[in-house]
């Protein structure tokens, strides 16, 4: 399932609802991203995120689909926030769930770096100091090859 929102992500009650009642399930793994309230040694005081909606869900879907291909997995849950928020909020809840651990994990880890370089939203940090635009890091770029490398 995937879910863009603008509304706070509760990641416990998303998780809850996400394995509640499944039998099938033997591992869950989960990411949740949380605004922090520094980033390259400047405060942050709020993280604003845009998208276009449609676009971005038909994005995101693809990072479920070539999971899904991947890995062995019985279910995923991706679900981002955009809008305004303060440190300490939840921008993203990544869950894949699978009959054994290791393709949960894989697969979480996998959507992660995938969500960070592919998924088209636009971030704004503002602190003390104004507003920055914030664009994926080289690091993520490398995470994401990592995958693309061992198709």
């Amino acid at each position: 399932m995937i879910r863009v929102q603008s509304d706070p992500i509760d990641a416990g009650a998303m998780l809850d609802g996400f394995q509640s009642g499944r039998t099938d399930i033997g591992a869950v793994v989960c990411f949740t991203g949380l605004v922090r309230d520094a980033s390259g040694g400047a405060h942050v005081s709020t993280l604003e995120l845009d998208h276009y909606p449609g676009f971005t869900e038909k994005m995101i879907a693809g990072v479920e689909d070539e999971a899904r291909k991947r890995f062995d997995l019985i279910d995923v849950l991706i679900v981002h926030r955009y809008g305004r928020m303060a440190p300490g909020e939840t921008i993203v809840l990544c869950a894949a769930a699978s009959a054994h651990r290791r393709d949960a994990f894989q697969a979480a880890d996998f959507m992660m770096d995938a969500l960070k370089t592919d998924a088209p939203f636009w971030k704004k940090e503002s602190g003390a100091d104004g507003e920055r635009w914030i664009e994926p890091r080289d690091q993520d770029h490398a995470d994401r090859a990592r995958w693309r490398a061992s198709r």
